[in-house]
């Protein structure tokens, strides 16, 4: 059963928190213990915090013409690449080396923010989530997301609006 926390996080949290808090934006943090068994880090906290999947996103980094690049989509669905290429004017996008992809964002796979990363990467957030009036995402570790207001995610990480699930 995940645990709620207060709508503020206090500074000494991950790297994603202490970002919501210094920019002055409304979160709720839900924890819930990790299975590391589980085979979808995203479908686990969907199940653990009782959240519809289509609103539980999962931060995936992708290699677009050479460049890192974050695509937050729901865990309902799949990263089209074609569509995250076209989103940020690229032609080819390929799933990013996870060991590269924990160095270039300072977190490990299935704990991946797209808040907070140890460098700021192009961003492409699902038009799905503009549908919600809150999402979810990772904290910055596994077992920790935050849930908050899509605008809010798109603007703190000056993230591209695309249609870049794909659903079946």
């Amino acid at each position: 059963m995940a645990k709620k926390s207060k709508k503020r996080q206090q500074p000494g949290g991950t790297p994603a928190t202490v970002a919501l808090t210094a920019a002055g934006v409304e979160f709720t943090v839900h924890s819930y213990d990790h299975d590391p068994s589980h085979p979808s880090y995203g479908e686990e906290a969907a199940e653990a915090m009782g959240v519809s999947p289509d609103r539980v996103f999962k931060t995936l980094v992708a290699d677009v013409d050479g460049t890192l690049t974050v695509a937050v989509v729901p865990v309902a669905g799949q990263l089209d690449l074609k569509a995250l290429a076209a989103a940020v004017g690229g032609k080819r996008a390929t799933m990013a080396d996870p060991t590269l992809a924990e160095r270039t964002t300072g977190y490990v796979r299935g704990g991946i923010s797209p808040l907070g990363q140890r460098k700021r990467l192009p961003t492409v957030l699902d038009a799905s989530a503009s549908a919600h009036s809150t999402i979810c995402v990772s904290a910055g570790r596994r077992g920790l997301e935050v849930e908050l207001a899509p605008e809010d995610l798109q603007k703190l990480t000056v993230a591209v609006l695309a249609p870049v699930g794909r659903f079946s």
